[in-house]
């Protein structure tokens, strides 16, 4: 069986220590102080609301800002945010309930959320329906029958927009191009098929299209070209089934640069966007996770001890994948920061590893519990805190908090 481990960091160096703002270098030196080994999350809820606000405003009117709440559903993150953006994206009743706490249903009735989900249970597409959610993104036949169901029940109309998997995109960049086997969405084939039910079943007004093609997008000439031809679709094939289209979703996909890498240019997406011909009366939803929140928050852990085995050094902490997973399942080099910790119990030694290339681990019995490997440091000793920035985003979410039964991390709003 093999191991999957994340890749190599060499030849790359540690963060600099200066690379952590000083209020998160404050707050650690004030756990550490506690006497209990630091393991947590920080966030700062000003730094993802700021990024809503430069996406919102780079945007032309017809468009809509609905953040992923499954890239990071810390209440303190979502109260953050929902000032500066028109609704959430959600998955589950408990994100539904996080989202229409922070930002409920408007005066037109509506809660300003879009809901998606391959397979959706009826607990939850009732919970959807009861709530009136702008749109709900329909992923199959038999789910448009559901929704129809319970709407009919409670003597309402949902709104459905129906989720399709293209057979193909005809835009260059780093998207997934659709066409591919997925459980995610109604094959575009079949969609004349799920527009004729949609429209026949008395509980559901179609409102449009739903299509997530793009992943970590960094290129925003080519998410623009992407956006235009989701619309483009949308409009056509709304015309050709007599679909009153009031609403296209493009899905998530802005992407979030690491070393190396050129960031996603806010300021000519949204030029190139405004570009579009988008109908009169249409809305085009955009549904960012990471992107908003990626670098709002650090992961925050205690070297326990610092190891030398045949040749090699390892700093183990206190935490790993059972509260930071995704280096290991994105298969991604995600560096770290080491804060120095003066404090350390006299008479007992204090192992270390200096100007030498280490591999963070973790605190679980299986060598899979790595987040970083080969990455030059400085100095790390034992009681220092190993610090990942870039960690806001499908961190405490995506954990295996339940696996050994260690305490979880903390979550912790600066």
């Amino acid at each position: 069986m093999s191991i999957e481990l994340p890749p190599s960091a060499a030849p790359r160096s540690a963060y600099p220590q200066d690379v952590l703002p000083d209020h998160v270098q404050s707050r650690l030196l004030e756990l550490a102080a506690a006497g209990t080994p630091v393991s947590a999350y920080l966030y700062d809820g000003r730094v993802a609301a700021a990024r809503a606000r430069e996406l919102r405003a780079a945007l032309p009117d017809w468009a809509a800002v609905y953040y992923a709440v499954k890239a990071n559903s810390f209440p303190g993150i979502i109260e953050a945010l929902a000032p500066h953006v028109d609704g959430f994206e959600v998955a589950s009743l408990a994100e539904l309930a996080l989202a229409t706490a922070a930002k409920p249903a408007t005066d037109a009735g509506r809660a300003p959320v879009v809901a998606a989900g391959p397979a959706k249970s009826v607990p939850v597409l009732t919970g959807l329906v009861e709530a009136g959610v702008e749109a709900i993104n329909a992923e199959s036949p038999l789910e448009l029958h559901r929704i129809s169901r319970i709407a009919q029940e409670r003597g309402t109309t949902a709104r459905v927009a129906l989720r399709v998997n293209p057979a193909a995109i005809p835009v260059t960049g780093s998207l997934h191009m659709g066409g591919e086997p997925s459980q995610f969405g109604v094959p575009e084939p079949d969609v004349a098929e799920a527009v004729r039910i949609a429209r026949e079943l008395p509980g559901i007004d179609l409102v449009g299209f739903h299509i997530h093609a793009a992943s970590n997008n960094l290129d925003a000439d080519s998410h623009a070209a992407y956006l235009r031809w989701c619309v483009e679709w949308s409009a056509a094939t709304a015309a050709e089934h007599g679909i009153d289209l009031r609403h296209v979703d493009v899905g998530g996909g802005i992407g979030v640069a690491f070393e190396g890498e050129k960031p996603f240019d806010v300021a000519r997406f949204g030029e190139l966007a405004a570009a579009v011909e988008v109908p009169a009366g249409v809305t085009v939803a955009l549904e960012p996770g990471r992107f908003l929140v990626a670098d709002c928050g650090w992961y925050a852990a205690e070297v326990t001890d610092v190891k030398h085995s045949y040749g090699r050094s390892f700093a183990a902490l206190r935490g790993g994948i059972n509260h930071f997973q995704l280096p290991t399942s994105w298969d991604i080099v995600h560096n770290v920061a080491v804060l120095p910790v003066e404090t350390w119990p006299q008479g007992c030694p204090r192992p270390e590893a200096a100007g030498t290339r280490v591999t963070f681990v973790g605190e679980l019995c299986t060598p899979e519990d790595t987040l970083l490997r080969d990455v030059r440091v400085d100095r790390v000793r034992a009681g220092d805190i190993a610090v990942f920035p870039y960690a806001g985003s499908y961190g405490w979410e995506f954990a295996m908090h339940a696996f050994l039964g260690h305490p979880v991390a903390g979550r912790v709003l600066l």
